[in-house]
């Protein structure tokens, strides 16, 4: 068994190759010179290789070049453009995961730096450190469909501080009409691009710091575009009121989760989490209907049965939609931001200095590769499918342990009517088994022998 095990690791090994360089000769047109173009490849290589920083010297050394300068003009002064490179993989990953049902998710990161001169650096909110740090702070737009998932498209968000002093700017060669864009914004300049471009999805889903703008969720309902926003829990939302002035009053979040009665709660999950299943209580409740025809708006709960902690999404969809339908599209973020946790740190997510991609002519394409090696190379193909009959448990394909849910769970459905039980099947959306019983007992698995095995940061 394990000689077959190499065996077909070798032979992914190939098939990642050979897509790697297929990849590389869709966009080997969009370079004038033969120096960018191999050099185009070799930093692909390195992003996706096994470099312990991403940053210009180690990238050059894993090349076989002796200086880091070849490298840093690729990203400065080469003549290219990043616009053109982020089509032809957008184009790319549609071939291979498009889907009509797919989820665009609008998510952010953070890269931290040390200095003062990388273009958009500040003292600010980074996810990446879960702290107020020195960073970048980039936008970026990820296609998740029933294939697969990989990002698409990407901003840099750049801060008042910057645009605010032109000295600054020019002396990191910002373009003098680049202006200041919040998150939000920026989020629609990735949204509007894709669907201009005729992006085959129905949905949208992001954070707080996108859910809570009025304006985005008023763009995407003008658009007709579906969505599933997090919100706080002080966002005041419009319900039906018929003894106020224009029929609605505006209620906070919390405060109409506190009117829902326990059986309206539905046990069910929206996908795995790195320890099992993420189960949850759902409800939803209905808001202030929509001006467009056939669509609704519906305030989506969520609650934590360890402790009762509640989260908050703002929807807007087909009235048609089931609950369930709104869960998919929530867990679509946390698969979206689990599937791409090993592509970021092989990649250089956040190990990328403040020597590469510093100028403002360099951001771009800098970000471009980012989000390129995050993507590719392609989902293997078929032929390279293991066909043993029992495949073997890699760190992506172990199933994580059950989840034990703390305390007796409170009453709620165990299914809806009109459930789609092929969409259940796909693993779309799975609703819950009932919990064992607090008396029942169950044997842990072995512990893994870990002896001799090396933890990488």
């Amino acid at each position: 068994m394990l000689e077959a095990d190499e065996a077909a690791d070798v032979e992914e090994v190939h098939v990642w190759a050979a897509g790697l360089q297929a990849l590389h000769a869709r966009i080997a047109g969009r370079f004038g010179r033969a120096e960018p173009r191999r050099r185009v490849l070799a930093y692909l290589r390195g992003l996706l290789g096994n470099v312990g920083r991403k940053n210009g010297w180690q990238l050059a050394e894993h090349a076989g070049e002796r200086t880091p300068d070849g490298m840093q003009r690729l990203l400065a002064t080469a003549d290219w453009d990043p616009d053109l490179v982020r089509d032809d993989l957008r184009a790319y990953v549609l071939e291979q995961l498009g889907d009509p049902q797919a989820v665009l998710v609008v998510d952010e990161t953070g890269f931290l730096k040390k200095g003062t001169t990388s273009v958009g650096v500040q003292r600010q909110y980074s996810g990446t450190a879960g702290k107020v740090d020195n960073c970048q702070l980039g936008v970026f737009l990820a296609y998740a469909s029933p294939r697969g998932r990989a990002f698409i498209d990407r901003e840099l968000y750049l801060p008042r501080c910057w645009t605010d002093d032109p000295d600054r700017s020019r002396a990191a060669r910002v373009p003098e009409e680049v202006g200041f864009l919040t998150k939000p914004q920026l989020a629609r300049v990735l949204l509007g691009r894709a669907l201009d471009a005729g992006v085959p999805a129905s949905w949208v889903t992001a954070d707080e710091a996108y859910g809570g703008d009025p304006a985005l969720r008023g763009w995407l309902e003008a658009r007709g575009v579906s969505y599933v926003l997090a919100i706080k829990c002080s966002e005041r939302l419009a319900v039906p009121s018929p003894g106020s002035r224009d029929g609605s009053a505006r209620v906070s979040a919390e405060g109409l989760a506190a009117a829902v009665a326990a059986e309206e709660w539905v046990a069910c999950s929206a996908g795995d989490g790195v320890k099992g299943r993420r189960l949850y209580d759902w409800t939803r409740i209905e808001l202030a209907p929509s001006a467009a025809g056939g669509m609704a708006r519906w305030l989506l709960v969520r609650r934590r049965r360890s402790d009762g902690e509640l989260a908050f999404y703002a929807c807007f969809g087909t009235a048609r939609t089931s609950l369930l339908g709104l869960v998919r599209v929530a867990g679509a973020r946390w698969r979206s931001r689990r599937a791409s946790s090993r592509p970021k740190a092989r990649s250089g997510w956040t190990t990328m200095r403040s020597a590469d991609g510093r100028a403002g002519t360099g951001t771009s394409p800098w970000l471009c590769w980012r989000t390129r090696s995050w993507s590719s190379p392609a989902p293997r193909p078929a032929a390279a499918t293991r066909q043993r009959g029992t495949p073997r448990l890699d760190r992506q394909a172990r199933p994580g342990p059950a989840h034990r849910p703390r305390g007796p769970p409170p009453a709620g459905r165990a299914c809806l009517d009109g459930t789609d039980p092929a969409r259940l099947r796909a693993g779309l959306v799975t609703v819950a088994s009932p919990p064992p019983s607090p008396s029942s007992t169950r044997s842990l698995p072995p512990t893994a022998n870990l002896s001799g095995v090396r933890l990488e940061s």
